[in-house]
C-alpha cells in the first residue's frame, strides 16, 4: 500500500488532491496523510526552504481565526477519508516552522500531491521558481493538481536521454501503475531536429515493459512554439518530467515553460528527481 502525502495551503482545502488521490485510492488502496500548515501560504515559504532550524520572526504564526478554519478543514478531511473508506492520518505539528516537517513527511512518503493553484494565486510571473525550490526540495516525487482537472487517461513522458528524465519516468510507472495502462506518449525535444531521438531502441525497451500502449514522438518543430499545441491535443493527460536540471529539459522545458503548460491546460504534473 502505497503512502501519500497532502498539503494542505493555510486555510486553503485542497480538494482537487484530495479527489485525485481518492480516484488512485478506488483503483488499488493508499493511505493518506494530511499535512495542515497552518501558516501562510505555501508559496511564501519555499524561500526559508533550505533552513534547518526556524529563525525568530521569520515566518508568522497561526491566528486564532486560521487555526479556527485549519480545525474544520481538517474535520473536513477525516470525513472525506471515512466516507470514501480510505486509511487517512492527520499532521499538525507545522506550528512553528512549516517547511522542514513537510520535508520530513515527504521522506517517509511515496508520493506528496499539492495544489499548484497556490503558487499561482501569491507568486504570478515568479510561480516557476518556488515550483522548482519546491521539487528541489522535497525528498519523494511530487504531483502538481490544478483546482479543475480530468483525471488522466493519456501519459505524457517527457525524455531527453538524461539520467533524470528516465528516472522520473521509472518512478512514475512504479508508484501509478493503474495508470501504465492508457495511451503513452514518450515526447523528445531538441533544439537541433537533426539530432536523433537518444537512446531510442534502450528507450522503448524499457518503457514498453511498463506502458504497452506506447508511441515515441520527436518533435521537428520549435517545441517553444508549438508544446503547448500539441499538447491540447492529446486529451486528458498528465505531464511526467525529471526535474529542473542540466539537460536540455531546463532549456527547452524550464520552468517557466512548465507553469505555463499547467495553467493554459490545467493538467497534473509529476516530477521525480534524486
Amino acid at each position: 500500500m502505497r503512502k501519500i502525502a497532502i498539503a494542505f495551503d493555510s486555510t486553503q482545502y485542497s480538494e482537487s488532491a484530495l479527489k485525485f488521490a481518492s480516484e488512485l485510492n478506488k483503483k488499488n488502496p493508499v493511505t493518506i496523510t494530511g499535512a495542515f500548515l497552518p501558516l501562510t501560504s505555501i508559496s511564501s515559504l519555499w524561500s526559508y526552504a533550505d533552513m534547518n532550524e526556524p529563525q525568530s520572526g521569520t515566518v508568522p504564526l497561526v491566528e486564532n481565526n486560521v487555526g479556527k478554519e485549519i480545525r474544520n478543514n481538517i474535520k473536513r478531511f477525516e470525513q472525506y477519508c471515512i466516507d470514501y473508506g480510505i486509511d487517512h492520518r492527520v499532521h499538525t505539528d507545522y506550528f512553528d516552522f512549516a517547511i522542514p516537517e513537510l520535508k520530513k513527511q515527504s521522506r517517509f512518503a511515496d508520493l506528496l500531491i499539492i495544489n499548484n493553484e497556490s503558487f499561482y494565486s501569491d507568486t504570478g510571473k515568479n510561480s516557476g521558481k518556488y515550483i522548482e525550490e519546491c521539487l528541489r526540495t522535497m525528498e519523494c516525487p511530487v504531483m502538481l493538481i490544478p483546482n479543475q482537472f480530468k483525471f488522466p487517461s493519456v501519459n505524457i513522458l517527457s525524455y531527453d536521454g538524461s539520467e533524470s528524465s528516465v528516472y522520473a519516468i521509472k518512478q512514475y510507472a512504479y508508484l501509478l501503475p493503474e495508470l501504465a495502462n492508457n495511451k503513452t506518449i514518450l515526447v523528445h525535444a531538441d533544439a537541433d531536429a537533426d539530432n536523433p531521438f537518444p537512446d531510442e531502441l534502450n528507450a522503448e525497451l524499457l518503457v514498453g515493459r511498463h506502458f504497452p500502449d506506447l508511441q515515441l514522438f520527436k518533435f521537428e518543430a520549435d517545441p517553444r512554439r508549438y508544446f503547448t499545441t500539441w499538447l491540447s491535443n492529446t486529451g486528458s493527460a498528465i505531464l511526467v518530467s525529471g526535474a529542473f536540471g542540466r539537460s536540455s529539459l531546463r532549456r527547452l522545458f524550464h520552468e517557466s515553460f512548465i507553469s505555463d503548460i499547467i495553467r493554459e491546460h490545467q493538467i497534473p504534473l509529476f516530477v521525480a528527481h534524486k
